[in-house]
């Protein structure tokens, strides 16, 4: 990921998904000032971080069709049934985006979440 979308990524979770730098840094678990840094284009995010930020951003973008940015703040940190009990943010820190993305399918066939 170039450093110019990694800053476009940043400004579009805050704009869509209602994500302040602290969110951003709880879900990828570093630092407030590190976001800063990337937001600024100072550093780079390392490649974990960059997969990170690319499922948050995809995420986000799939739920803006269906909620304001508040709503997508509220829904990525609310714990789901659908989830097994699990936060959206936290199966994407973990890497387990694709079982989001299967609850992200039902939403689009008409389920509610």
């Amino acid at each position: 990921m170039q450093q110019g979308a990694v800053v476009r990524f940043l400004g579009e979770l805050e704009d869509i998904g209602g994500l302040k730098g602290v969110d951003i840094a709880n879900i990828a678990d570093v630092s407030k000032a590190t976001v800063s840094r990337w937001k600024a284009g100072t550093i780079k995010p390392h490649s974990r971080n960059e997969l990170i930020l690319s499922d948050l951003h995809y995420v986000v973008a799939r739920l803006q069709e269906y909620y304001s940015p508040d709503e997508i703040r509220s829904w990525l940190y609310a714990r789901h049934p659908q989830l097994d009990g699990n936060r959206a943010i936290d199966l994407i820190n973990q890497q387990r985006t694709i079982e989001l993305l299967r609850v992200l399918e039902r939403l689009d066939a008409g389920a509610y979440l």
